[in-house]
């Protein structure tokens, strides 16, 4: 059983950058493919990035290419999503998810933990 928890969530202005983390217990960290997805109110959750176990390979959303960044730190089982170049429209509550052998990166249902979300809120 993995268990996540992200931090690093706030309030930015347009333009600025956060980087969130993830923090990862329970099971063997560099095994698992990790992704990032976030939920807007009224709104669906998304893929927002993904990594695999290695980080060796990357997948993003069309809408946050070139502005985030997925990696991961094995050593300190951490995951990080850097966000650059905020829109409002990138507020939403971000979470991380795991698993060991996704069907496809690029979806919610492939993923087998999730940790509770982080809020990020950008003001225009």
């Amino acid at each position: 059983q993995v268990q996540l928890v992200e931090s690093g969530g706030g309030l930015v202005q347009a333009g600025g950058s956060l980087r969130l983390s993830c923090a990862a217990s329970g099971g063997t960290f560099s095994r698992y493919a990790m992704g990032w997805f976030r939920q807007a109110p009224g709104r669906e959750r998304e893929f927002v990035g993904a990594l695999t176990w290695s980080g060796a390979r990357t997948y993003y959303a069309e809408s946050v290419k070139g502005r985030f960044t997925i990696s991961r730190d094995n050593p300190k089982n951490t995951v990080y999503l850097q966000m650059n170049s905020l829109k409002p429209e990138d507020t939403a509550v971000y979470y991380c998810a795991a698993v060991l052998r996704p069907t496809t990166y690029y979806s919610g249902s492939s993923y087998d933990y999730w940790g509770q979300g982080t809020q990020v809120t950008v003001s225009s």
